[in-house]
């Protein structure tokens, strides 16, 4: 039982060390090569149509309409789809729709998904370039001449597909959030920055996303059946060759879950979309042309099993120290080595990305949590997510969506 149990804890301790390690490495690296320096200029203003999917967002919805027409970018129609909600969201909706010149709005009957409703977005829409925005969120004003011109600059942008921006998290009022907005520049940020060094990444945030209409159309656009369909179309661009990138300067201000149930429903979503993925596409291996999708593949298929091997690890340990009476010292100094590189990973993640955030520097104390606490949540995440995947029922019916947890002042 020892024997097993310390071959077992060499993966759950060297498996986030090493990655860990290439994350920092591949940030700093995306930092210094491409990030510090100037970004390609905004020589053309094609048509932007930003779509935005509502669902049950009477509280929100007003003001992102309204930030969206204080953006420095000319070009724009904004296209509100209602998706069948049940609360005051149409009569919203249909008041700005009054005052706002740029604001189209289309009425679904029946909650049909958000992959659904950024197809229909797309079909009513005008321009080549389609920016896909959550309905909770604030755009930057200066977002779209960061990403646009990544689209336009002539031997540079001809087969970019996507690019994704730097979702920021606005509402820091519980310990909750401060932890997530910490997560979102050393996990999410940093894991990005590394993954274009390579090429490839695992998926664009959904929030927060540029396409290229003439791409999406090539790849099929979102598959309306799946859970996370951003994590669906990265796939699909990527597997169609069409280049995906990841803008930081491109901001947006979103809200998080503030409530365990929420942050569950959303990250328990979330894994399951990325395992729905991986069983999709697990015939990449079989095409030369793929190979460089093929790390981002195993390294999501790895953290699948290092979070099984996390609990199982777990309970191994504690029914063998309640059988046997036995201290298990090294498991606790590998939790300790891990706690240290992860706040490393952190103070690396907040320092690149304090450039974007002013005040985010001052939060790193709150990322301590996120080794102590985190890393069972998540580890838990998967263990539900995976018989949700696995066995998922009705493949072909629209994936419809819950109203999100918006946090605590919503």
């Amino acid at each position: 039982m020892r024997s097993f149990i310390t071959i077992i804890t060499s993966y759950v301790f060297w498996y986030p060390l090493i990655m860990s390690m290439t994350w920092i490495i591949g940030g700093l690296l995306f930092y210094f090569r491409r990030e510090k320096r100037r970004p390609p200029e905004l020589t053309v203003t094609p048509l932007v149509s930003i779509l935005i999917p509502c669902y049950n967002e009477s509280k929100t919805i007003e003001e992102t309409v309204f930030h969206l027409h204080q953006i420095n970018y000319p070009n724009v129609e904004v296209i509100a789809i209602n998706d069948g909600s049940t609360d005051e969201t149409e009569k919203v909706l249909r008041d700005l729709h009054d005052k706002y010149e740029k604001l189209r709005v289309i009425h679904l009957k029946k909650n049909s998904g958000k992959a659904n409703a950024l197809y229909l977005g797309l079909i009513a829409s005008k321009g080549e370039i389609i920016l896909g925005l959550d309905a909770d969120s604030i755009l930057d004003p200066d977002a779209l001449n960061f990403m646009v011109p990544h689209f336009t600059t002539p031997n540079y942008g001809e087969r970019v597909g996507a690019v994704t921006g730097n979702p920021r998290v606005r509402n820091r009022s519980s310990l909750l959030a401060r932890v997530q907005l910490c997560e979102f520049s050393s996990i999410i940020g940093l894991i990005k920055r590394s993954q274009r060094i390579l090429g490839k990444i695992m998926t664009v945030s959904g929030v927060i996303v540029a396409f290229r209409k003439r791409a999406l159309l090539d790849c099929g656009m979102w598959d309306r059946d799946m859970i996370t369909e951003d994590i669906g179309v990265t796939w699909k661009l990527q597997r169609r060759f069409w280049d995906v990138r990841y803008e930081p300067r491109a901001l947006c201000w979103m809200l998080v879950p503030e409530t365990l149930s929420g942050y569950w429903k959303q990250r328990v979503r979330w894994a399951q979309g990325g395992i729905e993925v991986l069983i999709k596409h697990r015939d990449i291996f079989l095409d030369w042309r793929q190979r460089r999708l093929i790390p981002i593949y195993i390294e999501e298929l790895l953290s699948i099993f290092w979070s099984l091997s996390w609990i199982i690890t777990t309970l191994l340990i504690v029914v063998n120290m309640i059988k046997t009476n036995f201290y298990y010292a090294p498991v606790f100094w590998s939790g300790s080595y891990l706690a240290l590189i992860c706040l490393i990973q952190f103070g690396v993640a907040m320092f690149i990305d304090g450039e974007y955030d002013a005040n985010l520097r001052k939060y790193y104390l709150w990322a301590i949590w996120y080794p102590i606490i985190y890393w069972y949540f998540n580890a838990l995440v998967v263990v539900r997510a995976l018989p949700k995947a696995l066995f998922k029922k009705n493949k072909h019916q629209f994936a419809v969506w819950d109203s999100p947890d918006r946090g605590l002042g919503t």
